[in-house]
């Protein structure tokens, strides 16, 4: 599957916002906030059309999908009754490889896809080696129980410790392990991007 390999700095720096979460983005916004290339007056207006993309693109590339796979959550969150920008929001925060890049078992979403993919993880004590898979209340994150992956993610919810942890999710440190307690709510996520202008941009597709 193909996946973006554009740096993440010039994305961030692009978006004018720091999509990743990682606190070094902060710094580098601040050290150079307008995008690459771009003129010192400021940035290049943007056509109706040009924001929603971005917007979209935003999302796209913070929870690391392809543009099939962003289509296809988005379709499937249009079809769930209630809001469809909320809707897709919840549906991205619920993916296993985000779960664990929230709770502090990776330092990125990426870091986190690559765990899960090896199986390193466990979903209600089962192995799943789908980034995708969908977590829902009372299931269990967990290390997989073998040496060098418990130190490995030991040490990585160590390094992430300072990451606040979203009220949705409870983690045990001691256990490696983390809890579904709640679906998300939209104050519990981030706001990186405009998702009523992804719905807009959709609905002219």
């Amino acid at each position: 599957m193909a996946r973006n390999t554009k740096a993440k700095g010039k994305l961030v720096r692009r978006f004018g916002v720091n999509i990743f979460g990682n606190e070094k983005y902060d710094r580098l916004l601040k050290r150079k906030p307008r995008g690459p290339g771009e003129p010192k007056k400021g940035r290049v207006r943007q056509t109706e059309y040009g924001r929603q993309l971005v917007e979209k693109q935003k999302l796209k590339f913070a929870y690391g999908l392809s543009e099939r796979q962003f289509a296809n959550l988005f379709f499937k969150a249009k079809k769930i009754k209630g809001v469809t920008g909320l809707n897709m929001l919840i549906l991205l925060e619920r993916r296993l490889d985000n779960v664990v890049y929230r709770i502090g078992m990776a330092s990125s979403r990426s870091q986190a896809r690559q765990l899960v993919s090896h199986g390193h993880v466990l979903l209600n004590g089962r192995k799943v080696t789908i980034p995708s898979a969908l977590v829902r209340v009372n299931d269990t994150v967990a290390a997989k129980e073998k040496k060098s992956t418990r130190d490995l993610i030991r040490r990585l919810v160590a390094d992430n410790g300072s990451r606040p942890v979203p009220p949705w999710l409870t983690v045990s440190k001691d256990e490696l392990t983390g809890t579904i307690v709640a679906m998300p709510t939209r104050e519990m996520i981030p706001t990186i991007a405009d998702e009523q202008q992804v719905v807009e941009y959709y609905a002219k597709q």
